[in-house]
């Protein structure tokens, strides 16, 4: 990460450290205990289960520190204020003009993107084109397969 402060959600800070409790807490000592019941069966060259757990605990490892690498670079950032715009924790639904495909989002930082639960980046295309945008403006947003118009329809 290149160090710069990352906007978050005050909820998605609360969900970053409990993520990085639970990981260091009881996942930590669910593979320390695989390892070492792998370690009593004996020689560790030919043992595929200590292998395994040691391989599980180097991405445990890797996920903790770029999760500390996260919460170290968060800054809560307050949903805008002004709901007639979207903004920063808007909730806007909006229709694709081409398609009539309707969809919901919250725009959330980009380290809490998680477009199956309705979250989206504030640092995608599309949150960058529907900021400021009022219920019924319709934005331009670049796609790969060309410029789509998105008709905002509700802010919430």
């Amino acid at each position: 990460m290149s160090g710069d402060l990352e906007p978050i959600s005050a909820q998605g800070l609360t969900e970053l450290k409990a993520e990085l409790e639970r990981l260091e807490g009881d996942e930590r000592r669910k593979v320390a205990e695989r390892i070492l019941r792998a370690r009593e069966l004996g020689d560790l060259s030919e043992n595929a289960e200590y292998h395994a757990a040691k391989n599980d605990q180097a991405h445990l490892e890797t996920r903790i520190l770029k999760l500390r690498e996260r919460l170290r670079n968060a800054r809560v950032t307050e949903a805008t204020s002004n709901s007639d715009e979207v903004g920063f924790g808007s909730t806007v639904t909006f229709v694709d003009e081409g398609s009539g495909k309707e969809q919901t989002f919250t725009i959330v930082g980009t380290t809490e993107q998680d477009l199956k639960a309705g979250k989206l980046s504030a640092e995608s295309p599309i949150a960058q084109a529907l900021a400021g945008a009022r219920v019924g403006d319709v934005v331009a947003v670049e796609t790969p397969g060309g410029t789509r118009g998105m008709r905002v329809t509700k802010i919430g």
